[in-house]
């Protein structure tokens, strides 16, 4: 597969892991509210830079060079506070898109590590 921009890797990741989720919380209650409470707890920028800093102490050289350019994307967000969560969301959402598309195991094991795991 031909390497391309970290910023489609963020979009693929992002994509992915509100499906994770989405396929989890499904099973969990058949209240609309409810399950839009449930899933949007879990795909919020706030949750996402938590995982992340879970995850962190766990990951490989490429992968922290990964999280790394990930942080760094530019994000149209003002705010510093906010920005600093969501430049930590879109880290995470770009390892996701990157083990999504090369290494599905590692994704496996990610989702086992953070309970999300079906």
């Amino acid at each position: 597969m031909a390497e391309m921009a970290l910023k489609n890797y963020a979009y693929i990741g992002d994509a992915v892991w509100e499906l994770k989720i989405r396929s989890k919380t499904i099973t969990l209650t058949n209240n609309s509210k409810t399950l839009h409470k449930l899933t949007t707890d879990k795909v919020k920028a706030s949750y996402q830079a938590e995982c992340l800093s879970r995850i962190e102490p766990l990951l490989t050289q490429e992968e922290e060079d990964i999280a790394r350019r990930g942080r760094n994307l530019p994000i149209p967000v003002g705010r510093r506070q906010i920005q600093k969560e969501y430049r930590m969301a879109t880290a995470f959402e770009t390892l996701i898109g990157w083990w999504f598309l090369h290494d599905k195991e590692r994704l496996d094991y990610i989702y086992k590590l953070l309970g999300e795991n079906d």
